[in-house]
Order: structure tokens, then C-alpha cells, then sequence
């Protein structure tokens, strides 16, 4: 219940922060590392999702993506209903709600998408190298799941967003496949290192909870 709690926790932050600030964490070469602030939270839901597979199995995961699906739809209905039904006359502040929810709409568009893609790569390959490793090798599935569906989650992020949404901050005067390319490049890197910093946790974390919900053996699920 905790793991599904963060996951879907952190599904509702980074679907209102999305793309409403970019941040630069430094520099690769020449290239700037330049993420969206939702992308922070993000890998945090891969590791959650990792520990259901190995915990709960297959369908247990599966089913937290479709629940969090619904989340998603869940946000964009509030956010559609708070913007067509009317409001105080004596409201100032409105045009910051508007500015939110256009650049939720573009996040929660492009992320619902990408979203069932890298979500659903990830629980189908963890469970491709646990059976390829015969329930050994932790790091394996850990990463070799995460790794490629980041990738896959990264990508279509950001050509929706430009292409879908148009809601990148991409300089006018500059050719846009660099940036584009930039952009690929910069949160990948960023989930890259995120993912394999929680290796270790994921080995910790799975250790205690087959001690703690008294899972036998390596590699084995609760029915």
C-alpha cells in the first residue's frame, strides 16, 4: 500500500509541476543538462513499480499502471472543470490557474502517453530477465527493465510535448532536432543516474520486505 501510495503520489506531483519550469543542472561538453521539474520525482515511480514485480508479480504491476492512468484522467477532468465553470468576479489571480493548467494539459497529454509505454516496457521487461536469470541477478532486471524504458518514456516526453503540445521552450532561432535531441539527451541522462543510484535501495528494499511479508527464495512472488 506504501508503494502504491508513492507511486501514485508522485504521478499527481509531476503531472502538475510537468513543465512548468525548466531547470539546468550543468553541462555535458557544450550542451546544457536542461530537465523539466517533473522529471525530478520521476524514477521514483520505476523503482516502485520494479518492487511490486518482484514482490507482488506481474499482474499486481500491471495493475498499478492502469490506476494510475486513471489518476492522470482524474487530474485533467479537474483541471478542464476548474476552467470552464465560472468563477469569482472578484478573482485577481486567474491568469496563474490558466498558465498551470495549459502547461498541465501539455505535460499530463504528452506524459499519458508516454506514460503507458515506459510503464508497461518496464514491468514486461523486469519480468523478462527474472525468468532469463531464473529469479537471480537482481541488478539485471532492476536495470536492464528501467534503463529501456526511460529511454522510451524520455523520448516520446518530449516530441509530443513539442510536436502534440508545442509547450517546450525551444529557442526560435535555433534549428529544432538539436534541441530536440537536447532535450532527449538531458532527462535521460538524468533518469540514467537516477536508476542506477537505486540499485542498492531496490536490493535493500527487497530483502527486507521477503523477510518482513516472509517471501521465500529468489525470485519468488506472493500469490
Amino acid at each position: 500500500m506504501v508503494l502504491s501510495g508513492l507511486f501514485l503520489g508522485t504521478m499527481s506531483m509531476l503531472n502538475i509541476l510537468g513543465l512548468t519550469r525548466f531547470l539546468q543542472l550543468g553541462h555535458l561538453g557544450p550542451w546544457p543538462i536542461v530537465v523539466a521539474i517533473g522529471t525530478l520525482p520521476y524514477p521514483i515511480t520505476f523503482l516502485c513499480t520494479d518492487l511490486i514485480s518482484e514482490i507482488w508479480g506481474e499482474e499486481k504491476a500491471s495493475q498499478l499502471v492502469w490506476v494510475g492512468l486513471l489518476l492522470n484522467g482524474w487530474i485533467v477532468l479537474i483541471l478542464w472543470l476548474g476552467g470552464v465553470l465560472p468563477g469569482v468576479s472578484a478573482a485577481t489571480n486567474e491568469t496563474t490557474f490558466f498558465e498551470v493548467r495549459r502547461l498541465a494539459f501539455g505535460a499530463v497529454g504528452a506524459s499519458m502517453v508516454a506514460y503507458l509505454a515506459a510503464q508497461f516496457t518496464d514491468v514486461r521487461l523486469f519480468h523478462f530477465w527474472k525468468r532469463y536469470s531464473g529469479g537471480k541477478a537482481l541488478w539485471l532486471r532492476n536495470n536492464g527493465s528501467t534503463l529501456v524504458s526511460q529511454l522510451v518514456d524520455t523520448t516520446a516526453v518530449v516530441l509530443i510535448s513539442h510536436y502534440g503540445s508545442h509547450v517546450l521552450p525551444l529557442q526560435a532561432e535555433l534549428p529544432v532536432l538539436p534541441q530536440l535531441f537536447a532535450f532527449i539527451g538531458s532527462g535521460y541522462l538524468f533518469k540514467v543516474l537516477a536508476a542506477l543510484a537505486d540499485t542498492m535501495p531496490f536490493y535493500v528494499l527487497t530483502a527486507w520486505l521477503r523477510r518482513w511479508l516472509e517471501v521465500p527464495g529468489d525470485g519468488a512472488e506472493l500469490g
